[in-house]
This record gives structure tokens, sequence and C-alpha cells, in this order.
């Protein structure tokens, strides 16, 4: 089968296919992708089918894979399962949160890298449920006026769990708040300025207050931003068919999952790679 390579929107994603299983597990073709993320943010490789090992093969020639603190699934203890059954993911409780837009890790000095996502099973049910939205908040950053961009100079940003869950269970009980509260906050500048001198900016869930300012008026400032960063000129929206991997730039690309229902069959693998540069 021919390799064919279609870049997706303006701004965001390249779609290849042609690659599948261990073709993929190629020092080339890592170097392509990573060079494609670089240059689109994310890449979909269409139905390439990937077993587990052939998945932490093709990470671990992207980057450096992130161990998982309570193991993976069984043989693989890098890849997780992303599901809404609680009977084959103790996370899958939190997995609501994931239906809002948000960045891995920014609550991690160095947040991770980039993400591989490939899909063992999809929901046939239809209607977008568990289809995945990026946004590029690289494009968004440079679309704004001179003026906008002078404005954000010094924004910083606090980063937290809790500011998260709150999407989801607006009115915690003090047992939830306390449990949420032990995963620690962290203050980044709203302007990521990277090594190779570009600007991303880190929105989301996560992003509860803006430093210096009144509650009310940071959240008019990150939901202003996020609207902007979020509309359709900067986003691009995957409809997963089995066997699908897509990876994203994690250091620039918002992500999030329509909405599914619990009972779906929608089940995910994914690896995550290490951060290479802390934010600045």
């Amino acid at each position: 089968m021919s390799v064919t390579v279609t870049e997706l929107t303006p701004t965001t994603g390249v779609q290849i296919t042609g690659l599948a299983g261990d073709r993929l597990v190629d020092k080339a073709v890592a170097e392509e992708c990573r060079a494609a993320l670089d240059r689109r943010g994310v890449v979909v490789y269409r139905e390439a089918h990937l077993n587990d090992a052939d998945l932490v093969a093709f990470s671990r020639l992207l980057g450096q894979v992130l161990p998982l603190p309570n193991g993976g699934v069984p043989g693989h203890p890098e890849v997780q399962a992303i599901t809404r059954d609680p009977s084959k993911s103790r996370l899958a409780a939190y997995r609501e949160a994931t239906f809002f837009w948000h960045i891995d890790g920014t609550t991690s000095e160095v947040p991770d890298k980039a993400t591989l996502l490939t899909a063992r099973r999809v929901d046939g049910g239809g209607g977008g449920g568990g289809d995945t939205e990026f946004a590029n908040t690289y494009a968004a950053y440079e679309a704004l006026t001179q003026e906008e961009r002078a404005d954000l100079e010094d924004v910083r940003v606090v980063h937290s769990f809790a500011a998260s869950q709150l999407h989801v269970t607006p009115n915690p009980s003090p047992k939830e708040r306390a449990a949420w509260d032990r995963n620690p906050a962290r203050e980044h500048p709203l302007v990521w300025t990277h090594q190779d001198g570009r600007r991303s900016m880190l929105l989301g869930t996560t992003a509860g207050a803006v430093v210096g300012r009144p509650q009310e008026e940071g959240k008019a400032l990150l939901s202003r931003l996020l609207d902007w960063t979020t509309q359709p000129r900067f986003t691009l929206r995957h409809q997963w068919h089995q066997g699908d991997l897509v990876i994203w730039d994690n250091t620039g690309m918002l992500h999030r999952a329509l909405p599914y229902e619990q009972s779906s069959s929608r089940l995910m693998h994914r690896t995550s790679l290490a951060g290479e540069e802390a934010i600045a």
C-alpha cells in the first residue's frame, strides 16, 4: 500500500495513510513524525492497528516514555487504558473532566511533550461522541494583535487539579475538595516562550486564577482567550476509526474528548512522552 500524507486544516494536523503495524516502528518514520508534530501539532495515522508492544516501541523512538505510577495494561506498564468503564480502569471516574479543553501536565514544572493515543474499540453509535478535538495555541497566539500579545507578556496563571474538577463537580463535598487539593497547584506564565523561539498559551480547565487579579477578572481573561483559541480556524476534530493512532504536541495543543456515555464501548490505549523543556 502506498503512503499518502494530507494536511488537514490550514493551521493544524497531518494525516498519514498506508503505514500500519510494525512498519511504524522505524527510525525514519519517527523522525518524520517528530518533524510533522513540530510543524502541524497533530499527526494522524489512519488504521495503524499497532499492538501494545509496537505502540511502546514507536513511542520510544519519539522520546522518553513516561512510567505510570499505578502500572498500565497487563504486560505493558507504560500503556494506560482510557475508558469510562470502572472495571477496566481505576481512573474511569475522572474521565468526564476530559470533556473540557485541557493540556496534560500543567501542574508539573515540565509538562508532557506529546501523547500517543490509539483506538482499540470505538463506539458505533454515531453522533460524534468520543471524537477528539484539538486547538492550536501556537497559531492562536500568532493571530493576536501586537497590542494583545504585549498585554499578555507578564501574565501568570495558577494551574491546579481542583480547577479542572470544578468543571465536573462545581459543589464538591469537603472530602472531595480535600482529595483534589492533595495534588499541588503550580504557577506558570500564560505565554510559554519555547527554546526555539515559538510561543504557545497555557490555557484550559486547569487554569484557575490569574496572579494579582480579582477572581472574576482573571476568569474573564482566561475564558476570552479560550474562546479565541478554540474557534474553528485553530481547531481540528478527529473522528476515530478502530486502529487509528493520533499523536499530538502537548506543549501547544489543547485537546478534549467529545462526551460519550459511561456504557460506551470506547477503549483507547495511551502512552505519554516526557517533557523536554521547562515552561519559561
